[in-house]
């Protein structure tokens, strides 16, 4: 059986200027994460939005999904294994 990664359901804006001005923000505002509010989160996120209108964001986002993938598959492998019974 093959396993998919499921899209999750983000909502983004539909126009492309609102996808860079909302991008770019939030990396933008995540290289300031050590201020109150503001987190180093907001950059993944940020080129996350950015990744449906520039190839770099795109490629570190497919980069991002196959570790995730084989990390998965690794856990998953590992916990299938029967314990050794002695």
């Amino acid at each position: 059986m093959t396993e998919t990664m499921r899209k999750p359901n983000i909502k983004t804006p539909k126009t492309r200027l609102g996808r860079l001005i909302v991008g770019w923000a939030l990396v933008v505002g995540g290289i300031l994460g050590f201020l109150p509010v503001l987190g180093f989160w907001m950059i993944p996120l940020g080129l996350l939005i950015l990744s449906a209108d520039y190839a770099f964001a795109r490629r570190w986002r497919r980069k991002a999904q196959v570790w995730a993938g084989k990390q998965k598959k690794r856990k998953n492998s590992t916990r299938e294994k029967p314990a050794s019974e002695g």
